[in-house]
């Protein structure tokens, strides 16, 4: 039976981005991450981290304003969100499908707010902030390709 969460744990920001080095390695167009956690959680230093490993030079910051930012990376469109000003009936409206099974990667901040709209197959990010310094990252991978890539990171001694 799949391993059903694996953690990852950040004692400073250098080991945030580390992880989304570590997630960038396995991208392919349609992947799609959910990242929730407390304000001050580190939502958006994460994605900071993981846009830079994904080649976007361009500022990344939250998108809680304008609810959708678009990147270009290296290799793939990037698709940051951020779900904690709208509604589920507000977010339905937005074409969501449209960015989860297109040709680039989506990350969505807050995306318990929009749990029924979500694609089944995601790698979904809770961030438990332990400290000023200290994250627990809480991966629960669901579906293909998101369980081999969590089994392949925990074998590389990355997550727990």
């Amino acid at each position: 039976m799949p391993q059903s969460t694996f953690t990852y744990n950040s004692r400073h920001e250098e080991d945030t981005d580390k992880l989304g080095r570590l997630l960038a390695a396995y991208l392919q167009p349609g992947t799609v991450f959910t990242l929730d956690g407390d304000l001050g959680a580190g939502k958006t230093r994460f994605s900071q981290g993981f846009a830079r490993a994904m080649g976007i030079t361009e500022t990344v910051n939250s998108p809680t304003f304008t609810i959708i930012k678009e990147y270009e990376g290296a290799e793939l469109p990037f698709y940051h969100m951020d779900m904690y000003r709208i509604s589920q009936e507000e977010a339905d409206e937005l074409g969501l499908d449209d960015y989860f099974y297109g040709a680039g990667v989506t990350l969505i901040e807050w995306s318990s707010l929009i749990e029924d709209l979500l694609p089944q197959d995601r790698l979904a990010i809770t961030i438990d902030h332990q400290d000023d310094q200290t994250r627990v990252f809480h991966l629960t991978p669901h579906g293909d390709p998101y369980q081999s890539w969590c089994v392949q990171m925990k074998e590389n001694g990355h997550l727990q």
